[in-house]
């Protein structure tokens, strides 16, 4: 008999197959957005204005545009994640770390948050959380994925310079 595991593997494997088949690509992965879905607001004007600031790599001025989209929107894990990430990359870690946290309470599996987080823990020298976090990707992502790959890679180029 079949385990409901099999079965499910099954399944999905032939949803991509067909998908892919029909010439249907999943959606394009920004940096700080889970690829799950969720029930963000890409329209809010702030959460875009963040996500231009990113991008231009103006940590300022995302975490202000996201600071300002996270108080009308506190249920939003891409939001912690996008300030985490916005945080870390202007050099604050401990704020970052609260961030993450954030997103990671809000959305266990966000593969995001567990790539971030992990690549802040190796900023601050901790090899073993890093792996923890990548092995929850390990976890959450079934196939594979974009998320755990770049963590991977990061803890596989820390562990080459600790050497």
């Amino acid at each position: 008999m079949e385990s409901t595991h099999a079965r499910m593997v099954g399944a999905l494997v032939g949803v991509a197959l067909g998908l892919a088949a029909g010439g249907i690509a999943p959606p394009a992965h920004a940096v700080g957005e889970d690829t799950a879905p969720t029930t963000r607001k890409p329209t809010d004007p702030d959460y875009l204005a963040g996500k231009k600031a990113v991008e231009a790599g103006n940590w300022q001025a995302a975490i202000d545009a996201f600071t300002r989209a996270a108080a009308r929107d506190k249920a939003n894990p891409d939001i912690q994640n996008y300030l985490g990430y916005s945080y870390r990359k202007a050099g604050n870690l401990d704020t970052a770390f609260k961030h993450y946290t954030v997103a990671l309470e809000l959305a266990p599996d966000h593969r995001g948050a567990h790539e971030y987080i992990g690549e802040a823990y190796l900023m601050k020298g901790d090899l073993k959380m890093a792996k923890r976090h990548l092995a929850a990707l390990d976890r959450i992502c079934l196939f594979g994925c974009e998320e755990y790959r770049e963590l991977k890679k990061a803890v596989a180029a820390y562990e080459q310079n600790k050497r």
